[in-house]
């Protein structure tokens, strides 16, 4: 098992579409992270402090599975991101093991 980032950003003009898919979006995060599968996640902002993409961080046993995981979201379902990079990531400090 590895971690991943999940690197998403919105399309633009899109704020309200995830607003109105937040709460699935939240519950599907939710049973991740009761599977012990999400180690932290948040969205990115603009400079208004509006939500404008999302960083997830998974723990997937391939980059196979964690694309899965990534198109799963409620919001990629929606086709709320222009984009979505998933990347392999290394927690080095402060990593909640670690604590």
């Amino acid at each position: 098992m590895m971690l991943f980032a999940l690197i998403c950003t919105d399309k633009p003009d899109h704020l309200q579409m995830r607003l109105d898919t937040r709460p699935d979006h939240v519950a599907y995060l939710d049973g991740l992270n009761a599977k012990g599968t999400l180690k932290a996640a948040g969205p990115f902002l603009d400079p208004d402090g509006k939500p404008n993409g999302s960083l997830v961080i998974v723990e997937a046993a391939d980059q196979g599975a964690a694309e899965a995981i990534a198109q799963a979201d409620p919001y990629a379902v929606a086709g709320l991101f222009s984009s979505v990079e998933i990347r392999p990531w290394n927690w080095v400090f402060n990593a909640p093991e670690q604590v």
